[in-house]
């Protein structure tokens, strides 16, 4: 497998937030490119059904070369929306289902493959014989070049790779979200050559005010000057560090904050500072 460094999550680029035309969604693609990010985060339930297909046409308009980007989607969910007659939000793994939203995401996102294909969470209902199957079809059809999971306990995964090889785990990972340093989760994918992706990789840290964003607000103000960069740069560092080599999965689609990744390799966190980070959003030291 081959992703960049960072990878650009598309989730709100569409209708549920930043609602970008084509043009807007054209022009920020080429700077993530610039900045040499060249994976996209997809998944089939993205703006209601939407995002993927306007994503689509704005690569097309791009010029830039299929083989010069990675593509990404997730499927399984079944999303309660104008373009679906569902009476519940819901999961499906069966075979027919996961070849059907494969290609209907290869269709929106106008390419003749995904670079890696997720389930997007686990089911109580999934048949990981059937998931097998279907992932071997697309494999073997070259409609998806690698194969992974998201949101996947140690234990769920262990019952799908025992049919099927998985690559990949995306998880909610970040230093408000830290419990997957302790939980097995990271360790678990270090040792079985699984490469995790983390979403929503800030946490909360400029979403809430709390107890402990304020404590990392106050930590971050320091290291701001130590290092000079800026908050989300350290915080996306901090993720970096760790030896599973995560991946965050970045959501901004604000240009100049896109532009600020290039100084994510302009220096490295001191291990006192990596631990100040941890310990200070714990609220106590280690043990």
């Amino acid at each position: 497998m081959k992703f960049s460094s960072l990878i650009a999550g598309v989730m709100n680029w569409g209708v549920w937030d930043k609602n970008l035309d084509t043009n807007a969604m054209e022009k920020l693609i080429h700077t993530f490119i610039n900045q040499d990010i060249t994976s996209f985060d997809h998944a089939d339930i993205y703006g209601g059904y939407t995002t993927e297909e306007s994503f689509g046409k704005a690569f097309k308009n791009s010029g830039i070369l299929r083989e010069n980007i990675q593509l990404i989607s997730k499927c399984g969910i079944k999303y309660l929306s104008e373009k679906r007659d569902y009476s519940i939000k819901h999961y499906d793994y069966s075979k027919q289902y996961i070849l059907w939203s494969v290609e209907e995401s290869l269709k929106n996102l106008q390419t003749d493959y995904l670079d890696l294909l997720l389930l997007h969470r686990p089911s109580p209902l999934l048949q990981a014989e059937e998931v097998a199957e279907a992932v071997t079809e697309l494999k073997k059809t070259g409609k998806i070049n690698h194969f992974g999971l998201s949101n996947f306990l140690p234990h769920q995964t262990d019952l799908v790779k025992q049919y099927v090889e998985v690559e990949v785990n995306q998880i909610q990972f970040s230093v408000t979200h830290h419990f997957p340093l302790t939980d097995g989760q990271l360790d678990y994918m270090n040792l079985h050559k699984i490469k995790p992706m983390a979403w929503n990789p800030l946490g909360s840290v400029f979403k809430e005010d709390n107890e402990q964003t304020l404590r990392l607000k106050i930590l971050l103000a320091d290291l701001i000057i130590k290092y000079e960069v800026s908050a989300d740069i350290i915080l996306l560092q901090w993720i970096l560090q760790h030896p599973s080599q995560v991946i965050p999965v970045v959501g901004t689609a604000n240009s100049d904050r896109v532009e600020n990744l290039k100084k994510i390799n302009s220096f490295r966190l001191e291990t006192e500072d990596w631990f100040k980070i941890w310990t200070t959003s714990m609220g106590h030291k280690v043990p």
